[in-house]
């Protein structure tokens, strides 16, 4: 990826995404999230009024509004850096509309045992549907289930396809348990 690409994030509702409200009970109770590339911090927000301590992190962190229990980093995960939170544990990784591969890794190693991995994003065929349309940003076809069963997580829920709310897209999702 040269300088001046960047990792498109499609327009985002103010709301949680239905797929992270639906598991977010099954969060250990205040239990800590993680929630990556937060944008404007639709999921911390949630996770915190749940009483979950929560770690946003995102590269730009000017649209994020914060609220108590939510503690900000912002860091660009894709500048080839060691991850930033590498020796923390956390009982929720969560990740929307958001794909760099090369952390997929420090994610599970993330994880407590026990934790839970909450993770929805774009995938192939969603250029029909307009951006993101680089295949560098777009899940193949079972590949979170491929990253999760290589790091022996338990599947618990997994959804690829079509989808019209938010907006029509074609996406992927999983819910995972550590061991």
């Amino acid at each position: 990826m040269t300088k001046n690409q960047q990792p498109v994030k499609a327009a985002l509702s103010p709301d949680p995404a239905a797929w992270i409200e639906r598991f977010a009970p099954d969060v250990t109770p205040g239990g800590r999230v993680l929630d990556v590339a937060c944008g404007g911090g639709r999921h911390s927000r949630l996770f915190a009024s749940l009483g979950h301590p929560v770690t946003a992190i995102d590269r730009d962190l000017s649209k994020l509004a914060a609220g108590d229990n939510i503690t900000t980093l912002e860091v660009d995960l894709e500048d080839g850096s060691p991850f930033p939170l590498a020796g923390q544990q956390f009982d929720a990784v969560v990740v929307t509309n958001y794909l760099w591969r090369a952390i997929f890794a420090d994610l599970i190693t993330a994880l407590k045992p026990g934790g839970v991995l909450i993770y929805e994003t774009f995938a192939l065929g969603n250029e029909k549907f307009g951006k993101p349309s680089n295949p560098d940003f777009l899940l193949a076809p079972g590949e979170l289930l491929d990253v999760a069963r290589d790091n022996k997580l338990l599947v618990l829920a997994y959804e690829h396809g079509e989808v019209r709310d938010p907006s029509p897209s074609v996406r992927q999702r999983i819910f995972a348990r550590k061991p």
